[in-house]
């Protein structure tokens, strides 16, 4: 019985220093996080404390055997299975690192290019994918080092060295779609011609960039529907981007209106709402006659916004509100549908004289 009271106590006292280390390293981490609040750091770090945990605890039980001696195990398996639990731990504890790491140099980057919004997007695309990148290479390698630790593996190793070149090729061909979405990711990451954020029309559909990845990109809808879309095609087929240089945007309604409407006053309407409108920015308004149909005066109001978003809001009030002036100041104005010589449709059905 005495025999098994040392690994016993070697057990227990790894599951303490375990937990001790582990809560420790958390308290440190949640205390400079509540001093330091705006960083989103210290968060993610808090979520190494498990894999952390289990690199100490399968370090400890490496070192000390003492799995071993309680059931004395003969041979390596035992030492084997603690061995990949400490390689697997460690690429855990570097995924979780790593992306911490570049949320780090975000954070930082974010406070001093804050009045330059089309940066920080670029910035923030580039991190996402980068971190993307990052642990698929920690995941391969890992998987890579934990097979290199059995011995079949390592026998083999000179005859898989020897038909790579076929084995590259073959797999080429076959997954050449996914690489070329791969690198198609990549290129949209550091070519800055789409980013995370960027208003974009892809196939008459208009939507936000939502998220990034090595193969697809997530489009938001204006109706919240989410349209997948595959990097190549960012890469091989236009597009159009209307947040690439500047988020602002020119918002324009076009109006069909009578012969006989008053266009300076029309156009001063225009210009009183715009300045108590929270959406205008405040930069280019106009109201113009672009052309004419032997009915109508067809009537073009246009004025910028901050964001694409914005510009649609503005767009709607606008609208709204002209239609709104000219019903109320101006009713001739609106469009009737003349129905014969001497004569006019209302806007009620009815006929009145011309």
């Amino acid at each position: 019985m005495h025999v098994l009271v040392r690994p016993l106590a070697t057990l227990l006292g790894i599951l303490v220093v375990t937990l001790a280390l582990g809560w420790g390293v958390d308290q440190v981490l949640q205390r400079v996080a509540a001093r330091r609040p705006a960083d989103r750091v210290w968060p993610l770090l808090r979520r190494c404390r498990v894999p952390l945990q289990v690199v100490i605890a399968a370090g400890l039980l490496l070192g000390t055997r003492p799995i071993e001696r309680l059931f004395d195990l003969k041979g390596d398996g035992t030492h084997h299975a603690v061995l990949l639990v400490l390689i697997a731990g460690l690429g855990w504890l570097t995924v979780r690192v790593v992306a911490a790491g570049l949320v780090a140099f975000l954070s930082r980057y974010e406070g001093r290019w804050a009045e330059d919004p089309a940066r920080l997007r670029r910035v923030h695309t580039q991190t996402s994918v980068l971190r993307r990148v990052v642990s698929a290479l920690i995941a391969v390698v890992t998987a890579a080092v934990m097979l290199l630790t059995f011995d079949a593996m390592r026998t083999i190793g000179t005859s898989l060295l020897a038909s790579a070149g076929i084995l590259g090729i073959v797999a080429g061909i076959a997954a050449q779609s996914a690489l070329g979405n791969f690198f198609a990711g990549l290129q949209i990451a550091f070519g800055d011609t789409v980013r995370i954020g960027d208003t974009v029309v892809v196939d008459t559909q208009q939507g936000t960039v939502e998220e990034i990845t090595l193969t697809y990109l997530v489009i938001r809808l204006w109706d919240y529907r989410r349209l997948i879309v595959p990097v190549s095609y960012f890469v091989s087929k236009p597009f159009e981007n209307w947040t690439r240089r500047h988020p602002g945007l020119l918002a324009w309604v076009v109006l069909h209106l009578d012969h006989t409407t008053p266009v300076p006053e029309l156009r001063a309407a225009l210009h009183s709402f715009l300045e108590t409108d929270p959406h205008w920015d405040g930069e280019e308004w106009s109201l113009q006659v672009t052309d004419t149909t032997p009915s109508t005066l067809v009537v073009r109001a246009a004025m910028t916004a901050r964001t694409p978003d914005e510009a649609a809001l503005l767009r709607f009030e606008v609208r709204e509100h002209l239609v709104a002036y000219l019903r109320d100041t101006h009713p001739a104005a609106l469009p009737r549908l003349r129905t014969g010589e001497g004569t006019e449709a209302g806007e009620d059905g009815g006929k009145e004289s011309a």
